[in-house]
């Protein structure tokens, strides 16, 4: 008798080898990412980090988890996969530093319909790099192949970052209080919110990824638009240990600045920020008229320009503004002040947006 050729799960579609392969060529990747506290080695069941080796003593744990939403779309569309991973390293600890934690170790979740191990090793490359720029290891990850749930090459990404402060130093501080400063860092452009709405811009315009973007002749569009998102961890972490002044830190992600500043100000505390104070980058500008986008929309969809803002009591804010500027840190945006809201909007401005 003839046997019959059983199933198999390649027969399915996933690719047991392939994903294999790929564990191989990321390893050196990962081994870069070394750091006290972890030898970031993949392959185990689980990763572990040692806080003793890493140098604290009464640390206080903060997770983040993330991912990079729709911007992996242009990824995916323009074939540049070696930039995404560094912002779902940044959206994730972003998150961590302004609870004036120290990122310790990072992790990464990839899924795709079909694996292609040349596309995942670009993924993770990035991965890697934004870990290294972080100070972060990364200690571990999961690659899941699912035909029919995920359409031809396209992948998703979600990230999970902990880190540690110490008891004593954990944000935001007790004390916050009317007439505090905001100071605002400068962002790399959209970073990774928005992006739902910048792809029906583009759609809107009919300019492919490969057309000049319009606000940078030197890039394509695709490229300019997968400008990493910036990692403020390495100045936050020099100016929490140079000064005293700061309070509280707020990351401007989705929800921009009428969402995410009162995150962190205290009930009957708002802020009024001056808009004209913004250094709102050409993609801005060019998003606003191209899709005919409100000054509302654009503030509560994107950050702006500014990325991460300062709480900053009145009597150090000379002092912070030189220990960044000594950092090497573009100059701050002098944005406004912490004010008394009651029961009104947590966030008001003044001026215009320099759209």
């Amino acid at each position: 008798m003839t046997k019959k050729h059983g199933l198999t799960y390649a027969d399915a579609g996933v690719d047991i080898d392939a994903g294999n392969a790929m564990v191989e060529t990321i390893k050196p990747l990962v081994r870069a990412t070394r750091r006290r506290g972890a030898d970031a080695e993949i392959g185990g069941f689980g990763g572990l980090f040692d806080l003793k080796a890493a140098g604290f003593s009464d640390p206080i744990l903060v997770a983040a988890n993330d991912g990079v939403g729709t911007k992996v779309k242009i990824a995916i569309e323009t074939g540049i996969h070696d930039t995404i991973g560094i912002d779902l390293v940044a959206m994730c600890v972003n998150d961590l530093i302004v609870q004036g934690a120290e990122p310790l170790f990072f992790l990464d979740y990839y899924a795709t319909g079909k694996l292609d191990p040349a596309a995942g090793a670009a993924v993770v490359k990035g991965i890697a790099q934004g870990c290294i720029e972080a100070g972060a290891a990364l200690i571990g990850g999961e690659t899941a192949e699912m035909p029919g749930l995920y359409g031809g090459a396209d992948y998703d990404l979600a990230g999970f970052a902990v880190g540690a402060v110490e008891r004593g130093k954990l944000l935001p501080k007790a004390g916050i209080a009317s007439g505090d400063r905001l100071i605002g860092l400068r962002s790399s452009g959209l970073h990774s919110n928005g992006f739902s709405l910048v792809r029906k811009i583009v759609a809107k315009t009919g300019l492919a990824w490969t057309d000049a973007a319009p606000y940078d002749a030197a890039k394509t569009l695709g490229q300019a638009l997968l400008t990493p998102t910036r990692i403020y961890v390495r100045q936050v972490l020099r100016l929490l240990e140079a000064t005293q002044g700061v309070k509280a830190l707020a990351h401007i992600t989705g929800g921009g600045f009428p969402d995410n500043l009162p995150r962190v100000l205290p009930h009957g505390l708002g802020a009024r920020l001056d808009l004209s104070a913004i250094p709102a980058p050409p993609v801005f500008c060019w998003l606003a008229e191209a899709g005919e986008v409100s000054e509302a929309e654009m503030l509560r969809t994107f950050n702006c320009g500014v990325g991460m803002v300062l709480v900053v009591s009145p009597e150090r804010a000379e002092e912070v503004e030189a220990s960044l500027s000594g950092a090497g840190e573009d100059p701050p945006v002098l944005l406004g002040q912490v004010i008394e809201t009651g029961d009104a909007e947590r966030v008001a401005y003044s001026g215009r947006l320099p759209l």
